[in-house]
């Protein structure tokens, strides 16, 4: 493991505040830094859109369009915190969802385009059918299928609060988890296919794999693996509480935090290696093209490993507590996020994302939530 790290200075009142590149003794370097105003962090993902511009939203009602360069592009203002992490579409379009009750739809010029209102916060982040239909979910206990120009397609009533967010198949089946412990399978028209019950609230974003086993996590403490037909193929326990999505490298091998741990698991279900960490992780990983998996650990961590050799990992110090999953541009650049800034690292051996179905928190640099 290599030995010394860089500590970064923090930003509290600057907004952007961009550091020029440098690098640290691990082969990280800091390529920018945007700061934000103190307090006013995120939970929230980038999303990289096909032109290298990046999108994140922050607590104060802000999403944030920044260059590859790291320089502003534009800034959009709801009126709600935003948890939901954007979505990008094929045209540009930006989706997200707000504490405001709503869902936005930005042009890639950071004006306004429609907005739809629901009943209650809107802290999912939206899936994007191939035809253009947004999917998200709500804490007025619905799931809302839209049109691409904001009408209305149908709702499903879920019981309960909808925080999982929701994924596509890739014959157009959504997946997606509710409070009432269930996770549900609908047709794209919006017809119950099939239910499953953990008996726990399902918070997670389902993961997609090749063969279309469905896995996700419950706070019944376990991973489940369902074949396409909700059938379980098998269930692996993890313990605890966590919102972490899976991610599949090229072979279908499995990686998520729950609680304190972080897991590889193989296809089969079968637990390869996991590692305790000194605080709760409950954001997803991310696989390279180069067999790595990167991963960010609370508290000032942006790590990686190699699959053939686990640990101990290569890690980047960062100024606070990581707070939303990494994303990884084409050029290999690693997007992530803190309570106080929001970073673009390029790694020692820089990596697109892993040809598999499923490498990123949300499938996709877009955010699509839809399986490739």
């Amino acid at each position: 493991m290599r030995s010394r790290f860089c500590q970064l200075a923090l930003l509290f009142v600057l907004w952007p505040a961009i550091l020029p590149a440098q690098e640290d003794t691990n082969g990280y370097t800091l390529l920018w830094q945007a700061g934000f105003y103190f307090g006013k962090g995120t939970k929230s993902s980038p999303a990289i859109a096909p032109d290298g511009t990046v999108y994140l939203g922050l607590f104060n009602g802000l999403v944030m369009a920044f260059t590859p360069q790291g320089k502003t592009k534009w800034e959009f203002k709801a009126d709600g915190e935003i948890r939901s992490s954007p979505a990008v579409g094929p045209d540009g379009t930006v989706y997200f969802g707000s504490r405001d009750r709503t869902f936005y739809a930005v042009g890639p010029d950071g004006k306004l385009k429609w907005k739809f209102t629901t009943g209650g916060w809107v802290d999912t982040s939206p899936a994007i059918a191939a035809d253009g239909t947004l999917y998200f979910g709500s804490w007025d206990k619905n799931l809302y299928a839209l049109m691409p120009d904001g009408k209305l397609k149908w709702t499903f009533d879920a019981h309960a609060i909808v925080f999982s967010s929701p994924s596509i198949a890739t014959n157009g089946t959504v997946y997606f988890g509710s409070h009432d412990g269930n996770f549900y399978a609908l047709t794209p028209e919006g017809a119950l296919k099939w239910k499953y019950a953990t008996g726990a609230p399902v918070n997670a974003s389902p993961t997609i794999a090749a063969d279309g086993t469905v896995y996700f996590t419950s706070t019944d403490g376990n991973l489940h693996a369902l074949d396409p037909g909700g059938r379980e193929r098998w269930r692996t326990h993890t313990g605890g509480y966590t919102s972490s999505t899976a991610v599949l490298d090229e072979d279908g091998n499995i990686y998520l935090s729950a609680t304190k741990d972080f897991y590889f698991i193989s296809p089969g279900g079968k637990v390869l290696f996991t590692t305790t960490s000194d605080v709760p992780m409950d954001v997803s990983p991310a696989a390279t093209a180069n067999r790595e998996i990167v991963f960010s650990i609370p508290w000032l961590r942006v790590g990686s490993f190699r699959r053939d050799h686990p640990w101990p990992p290569h890690y980047f110090h960062i100024d606070s507590n990581l707070s939303g999953s990494p994303n990884i541009g084409n050029d290999g650049t690693i997007y992530a996020n803190s309570g106080l800034s929001f970073y673009a690292i390029k790694p020692p051996d820089p990596a697109p994302p892993a040809k598999s179905s499923w490498p990123l928190w949300r499938c996709d640099q877009q955010q699509t939530g839809r399986a490739r």
